[in-house]
């Protein structure tokens, strides 16, 4: 009984572990999603300073250009991101599917357990209701 308690505890703790793992990228993304668009944002914004939005014109910002770069790095992290998440989601179906098999074993353990004990009172419920 010990060892499927314990079993079933790990099941639970990896359930866990791999939602906490989702939320972690899907937050990673969001992140990466704002922190793009203020890129974008600050882009234009240097781009309207200097009244020069072509990147390839030698008078292109320098603030503008590095912003560029970080922004098409952040939004390359992005996708390969959405990789990741979909990979961890697969792993949280399978360990929710191993949480529940483990839940029912267990569920059906106890009613067996509790089933000889319920066929035990029996008699004693069978004799008192003669008696009523």
């Amino acid at each position: 009984m010990k060892s499927r308690d314990h079993l079933l505890r790990l099941k639970r703790f990896q359930v866990e572990e791999r939602r906490r793992r989702v939320a972690q990228i899907e937050a990673m993304i969001a992140d990466f999603g704002r922190m793009a668009s203020d890129l974008d944002r600050e882009i234009a914004t240097e781009e309207q300073r200097s009244g020069i939005s072509d990147p390839s014109h030698f008078a292109y910002p320098t603030y503008a250009r590095a912003a560029v770069v970080r922004r098409d790095n952040l939004k390359r992290s992005a996708d390969e991101l959405q990789g990741q998440i979909e990979e961890a989601r697969a792993h949280l179906e399978a360990a929710l599917e191993e949480c529940r098999k483990a839940e029912n074993v267990d569920s059906r353990d106890k009613a067996e357990r509790s089933e000889p004990a319920r066929a035990e009172l029996e008699p004693f419920k069978l004799a008192r209701m003669a008696r009523a």
